[in-house]
């Protein structure tokens, strides 16, 4: 790791203004990501500006169907939140579900949307709930914000602020986890909303993506018969000594199956 600035601002404006005096800035949500990036030389900023102590990011808060959720919020603070358990019940699960306590106490929502990494779960719910991605600059659909693997549609220096989640009819979340580091080696997010149903699929191609085939079924009928055997194309999914695509594939059927069944 080689030498750096490292600055705690205290505010959304003061992080900002340390970000256009650096020479080369990286914002620091959970450190889950850029810290083992820094660590292996593949990333040395010349400042490093530490997100933690800025009360404008942090927080939970349920509105006229809105949950908000603050960018340095914790996946564990997710989960426990009565709030989120109440209004959106499936995304209490997927936080539920990420890495490991020390991951889940350090890791943040902001941090994972912002990095895009393409097995990880909190996309599926922002695709799959057609969240609003706000930052400081602007708010950004869903449907813009995830642009290809680790690629989102935010400018240099632009900093995600908060989340904003629809309150769905019915939401679930199921993934197969790889055992080791439980990212999704599939992971599906179905939801039915007042504008029709959504699912979303991630770790199984290089972006998170909606599975037009699985939402056509379930507009049809909401159930996990729908789905069971639905054919899923596997010409873009991912294939890896983990699994062909072909089996992601399958899996995506699989798993919306028992998402739908979670979700009823």
């Amino acid at each position: 790791m080689h030498d750096f600035n490292y600055l705690r601002p205290k505010s959304l404006a003061d992080a900002v203004a340390a970000f256009k005096n650096a020479g080369d800035g990286r914002y620091l949500a959970g450190g889950q990501t850029m810290i083992p990036v820094m660590k292996q030389r593949l990333a040395s900023p010349s400042d490093v500006i530490d997100l933690s102590q800025v009360p404008e990011l942090k927080g939970i808060a349920v509105n006229g169907g809105i949950v908000a959720i603050g960018a340095m919020t914790s996946h564990a603070e997710v989960a426990a939140s009565k709030d989120v358990q109440a209004a959106i019940p499936a995304l209490a699960d997927l936080a539920s579900g990420i890495g490991d306590p020390h991951v889940r106490n350090r890791g943040t929502i902001g941090g994972s949307i912002a990095n895009n990494d393409p097995a990880a779960d909190y996309p599926a719910a922002v695709v799959g709930l057609n969240a609003t991605v706000v930052t400081d600059r602007r708010r950004i659909a869903a449907a813009d914000f995830f642009t290809g693997m680790f690629g989102t549609a935010l400018e240099e220096g632009e900093l995600v602020t908060r989340v904003e989640f629809p309150t769905p009819e019915a939401a679930a979340y199921e993934k197969f986890l790889h055992p080791a580091s439980r990212f999704a080696l599939v992971g599906v997010f179905v939801a039915r909303t007042k504008s029709g149903v959504r699912a979303a699929v991630t770790g199984a191609g290089p972006c998170v993506f909606r599975e037009t085939v699985l939402e056509q079924a379930l507009t049809r009928t909401f159930a996990a018969n729908a789905v069971k055997n639905i054919d899923i194309d596997a010409s873009n999914l991912n294939s890896d000594i983990h699994g062909s695509a072909e089996y992601r594939a399958h899996l995506v059927g699989v798993l919306a199956a028992r998402a739908v069944a979670k979700a009823r």
